[in-house]
């Protein structure tokens, strides 16, 4: 093939005679370089497009074997040049992503631990989302930023011009996602406090709530397709940069052609979800006035302050996509592009959202201590309405309950409450005939209990008094009231063993035979029914657990 049809090669210069030519300060033969294809390129490389060597000094080789090997060669694709302008830049760019990396993995920490139990409705994974997508935004900042350094210093473009803007691309579908799941989760996290405090509040059914299963479906539909027009193509057209014909006739068209020019609007649908993911979340979620002005304002107060601010960056970042699409001298993808426009358009906006997100997970608390906060207050506001005062904190301590009670012991304390068993036996007390409170003397808690007629019962040994008479008792008022009860307790639960309250069959009729025979189990015939003992002859039971009842 003849050079002149090899864009940007010129002829070798001659030589001593035909079969040899000098470039370089150095003599090479002409006939092994034709056989192999090798040509010279005004930019001072010699290359058959398979090899490629610097052919001027002081990286001349310095011979050429019969089979076509150069001895001494460098290769064309070597960090020749010192560090440029676009690379110094992206150097400090990447130290401030690497800094946002750092402050995104301790709002992380903070924002995902968990303080409350996990509910099937809400997902822990459903804030992180937001931290997730900041890792790997400034992950693929810091991949394109120092891969961008070499774009300066190789002498001819070679794969980091690729390596810089494949990860910039990646670069700006995190972003957009990273506002999504922000705006999203703030929905979530507004209808999680409204279903804590009423969870009757907020259906899970219905129109708002099949628009929230679609609503990520859709936006995520968007921004893979952004993904898929720019990503999986060959990106070998964008390294040939090596002179100005290759790069208007290869370079140039490959960097603004319809798949870059669809996928940036593509993204711009993805913006417009999250808009309207917003504003069905405020619908929904937040109180509106009647009318149009009044929603409107209502609208506009509802959105937070980051919010406004996360949307703007976005729509920045979505526009500066759109015109490197048709705008090669700002692109990215152009290794001599303008620096200050792919800084600011490709790179600021970018800094900035991580920026915004990083002082809002400073100052904004952990949603599950919030919500514990929120459950407190609700707490006390209830109490304050029904006149409860809570106890001080050291009210148990000085009660003496501070210390945790066995088991054992605790069924213990259980059962001498039932038997009433007394634990101590204070002195008697002197009876005092001047006391009000009756024959005792002591306390009205003390004294015997009133009969039906109102006074005091008789006792064991007086005519008519029941055969478990009262007997007398010095114990505390909570021990005798206990005795008291458990003495009372067998008339209660068993009315016909009480001798003082006669059965309903003898209110009613008299029985038609001896009650004496009755009572001691003897039929009327004589035969004696041992196996069938009188109810009324029994001892009263005697009830020492709540088992025996």
């Amino acid at each position: 093939m003849s050079s002149s049809h090899i864009w940007g090669s010129i002829p070798f210069p001659p030589g001593d005679n035909d079969t040899d030519t000098a470039f370089g300060g150095g003599h090479f033969n002409l006939t092994v370089l034709n056989e192999l294809d090798y040509h010279l390129f005004e930019n001072g490389t010699v290359s058959n497009f398979t090899k490629c060597f610097l052919a001027f000094q002081p990286y001349t080789p310095t011979y050429l074997f019969p089979n076509g090997t150069f001895q001494n060669h460098t290769s064309c694709y070597t960090a020749l040049y010192p560090i440029g302008v676009r690379s110094g830049t992206g150097i400090g760019f990447g130290v401030l992503f690497g800094i946002a990396l750092i402050l995104t993995l301790v709002n992380l920490r903070k924002h995902g631990a968990l303080y409350v139990e996990r509910s099937k409705r809400f997902f822990p994974i459903s804030r992180r989302w937001q931290w997730y997508w900041s890792i790997i935004v400034c992950g693929l900042a810091l991949v394109s930023l120092f891969t961008n350094v070499d774009v300066d210093r190789y002498y001819v473009m070679n794969n980091p011009i690729i390596f810089t803007s494949f990860f910039w691309f990646l670069m700006q579908f995190g972003i957009i996602s990273l506002v999504w799941e922000a705006v999203r989760h703030w929905g979530s996290w507004n209808e999680r406090q409204i279903v804590d405090a009423n969870p009757y509040a907020v259906r899970q059914e219905g129109r708002r709530y099949n628009t929230e299963l679609l609503l990520p479906i859709f936006f995520y539909f968007w921004v893979w397709l952004n993904f898929f027009l720019i990503i999986p193509r060959s990106w070998t057209s964008i390294q040939l940069q090596r002179s100005p014909e290759q790069i208007l006739i290869r370079a140039k068209p490959a960097a603004t052609d319809g798949r870059f020019k669809a996928a940036g609007f593509c993204l711009f649908v993805a913006w417009l979800t999250i808009i309207g993911s917003l504003a069905h979340s405020i619908k929904h979620l937040h109180t509106r006035r009647d009318g149009a002005v009044g929603k409107v304002m209502d609208t506009c107060r509802s959105v937070p302050i980051r919010f406004v601010l996360l949307l703007l960056l976005a729509l920045f970042i979505v526009a500066f996509q759109i015109l490197v699409a048709f705008q090669w001298d700002y692109s990215p993808l152009n290794a001599k592009g303008n620096v200050v426009a792919i800084y600011m358009g490709g790179y600021v906006p970018t800094l900035l959202i991580l920026a915004v997100q990083t002082v809002y997970g400073f100052i904004a608390p952990n949603e599950d201590l919030e919500l514990i906060r929120q459950r407190r207050e609700r707490g006390e506001e209830t109490n304050r309405e029904l006149g409860i005062v809570p106890k001080p904190s050291w009210w148990s301590r000085l009660r003496g309950n501070n210390q945790p009670a066995s088991m054992r012991d605790i069924v213990a304390r259980n059962v001498n409450e039932i038997s009433g068993k007394q634990r101590t036996a204070p002195a008697p007390q002197p009876a005092s005939d001047a006391s009000p409170t009756g024959p005792g003397g002591g306390d009205v808690e003390l004294t015997e209990p009133l009969n039906k007629s109102g006074s005091q019962p008789m006792s064991p040994g007086a005519e008519g008094a029941p055969p478990y008479g009262t007997p007398s008792y010095g114990g505390s008022s909570e021990q005798r009231r206990t005795e008291r009860t458990m003495r009372q307790a067998p008339g209660i639960l068993f009315p016909a063993s009480d001798p003082a309250s006669p059965s309903r069959a003898e209110e009613e009729a008299p029985p038609s035979y001896d009650e004496s025979t009755a009572r001691r189990g003897v039929s009327r015939n004589g035969s004696e029914r041992g196996t069938t003992p009188s109810i009324s002859n029994q001892p009263p039971q005697q009830i020492r657990s709540m088992l025996d009842v």
